[in-house]
């Protein structure tokens, strides 16, 4: 059920958020997962004990009888509905009312920008010779299709950098951390989790005031900077105190990139056809990864000793240089969106699956170009208006 969720939920924001709120909406997965650790936690100290622990697990029941009691006011995806039936009653209700639409008109903008999408990546599909393409895995396919190939690496970069940053070792191994600083390992446990909270709810102001390739490179770039400060306060060069500074550090600066970009980027990245694949794929190894850094890390602080966090700068230093030269911004933008933004930066290429050149043809008109064709429409009525007029009073002369 959890790793259900871990899939489906980003999928489900980043289809009923609107482009400019994406970001936030999205970073909710991570802010309510981040609640969760800091709620268990504080139970912890009420509940962690010989006697007592067993109770814990019967909060989980709680919460899913109360998670199974309100999905009935769970609204259905407009994007799913609108694929399946182009005239759906249903998908226009909901976005109307997601966006707080008055007039049909703005309704049926928003209907074009998901129904255009659609139609220009199925034509696309159907030149590239979509009925040979069945017969292939959608996996196969996205790894072998030179035009998908990028946003895949991009996203599996990004799971990977998510758990090999190291992120994990600190929470499964803090007690390591506050060893002569704090006395009550649980007590440093919980403040990371509190620090952890506070970091990304700033993620959430953030995420769509920058570009999700700018946060990512903060984020990795001042994590890198905290590993090297841990490293050094390891061998004594600084003090405890300064070691527990600069772990608070590298877990904020997590938050606001590491954290819930790779999460949120997946639903931006891919349309309809390879969305649910794509995350699953990310899901599926970043788990793999979590796994691998829970079973190796004490074997590894033992062999490095005071080195130990030097393979996690190393990780996150090549994660800034891969989103400085090759990680695609998405940040507000459909999928269509940003083929037409790239439309004079790759001329005569084909990206996400779609042919950009022809994306000027195919692509729905945006609101301004709405407005910009209503006032148009009204000043040729309105001249037609006064050509009739004139024309009626020289009949009448």
């Amino acid at each position: 059920a959890s790793g259900a969720s871990t899939v489906l939920v980003p999928i489900y924001l980043g289809e009923m958020a609107p482009p400019n709120l994406r970001g936030v909406i999205g970073t909710m997965t991570q802010f309510a997962c981040v609640v969760g650790i800091l709620f268990a936690d504080i139970v912890g100290f009420v509940l962690a004990n010989e006697t007592s622990w067993r109770w814990m697990f019967s909060l989980t029941t709680g919460f899913g009888i109360c998670q199974l009691a309100l999905t009935p006011f769970l609204l259905e995806s407009p994007r799913w509905l609108l694929g399946r039936n182009p005239s759906s009653s249903k998908a226009r209700f909901i976005i109307k009312k997601l966006r707080g639409f008055r007039y049909d008109e703005e309704v049926e903008t928003e209907v074009e920008h998901y129904l255009g999408a659609a139609k220009t990546q199925s034509l696309n599909d159907d030149s590239d010779g979509g009925q040979d393409k069945d017969k292939k895995s959608v996996m196969a396919e996205m790894l072998a299709d030179e035009k998908v190939r990028l946003l895949v690496v991009s996203t599996l970069v990004l799971q990977v950098a998510n758990q090999f940053s190291g992120i994990n070792a600190v929470f499964y191994y803090s007690g390591l951390f506050f060893d002569g600083v704090i006395d009550n390992p649980l007590v440093g446990t919980t403040l990371m989790g509190a620090i952890n909270v506070v970091a990304t709810y700033v993620a959430l102001l953030l995420m769509d005031r920058c570009g999700r390739r700018t946060l990512i490179m903060w984020s990795s770039a001042g994590m890198f900077a905290s590993c090297v400060v841990i490293v050094l306060s390891l061998l004594g060069y600084f003090s405890k105190m300064v070691a527990l500074g600069a772990v608070a550090t590298y877990v904020s600066f997590f938050e606001i990139g590491l954290g819930p970009i790779p999460w949120l980027i997946v639903a931006e990245m891919f349309g309809g056809k390879y969305v649910t694949v794509a995350m699953s794929m990310s899901c599926q190894l970043n788990w793999i990864c979590n796994f691998f850094i829970g079973l190796f890390f004490p074997a590894m602080n033992e062999a490095l000793g005071a080195y130990s966090f030097g393979p996690f700068a190393v990780v996150l230093l090549l994660v800034f240089l891969y989103a400085l030269i090759w990680l695609p911004e998405t940040a507000g933008t459909t999928p269509a969106e940003l083929q037409a933004q790239l439309v004079e930066k790759n001329a005569g290429v084909t990206y996400h699956n779609m042919d950009i050149e022809g994306m000027a043809a195919h692509a729905p008109p945006s609101k301004s170009e709405w407005e910009q064709a209503l006032a148009e429409l009204a000043a040729d009525e309105e001249k037609n208006d006064k050509d009739y007029g004139q024309f009626d009073s020289m009949r009448s002369g």
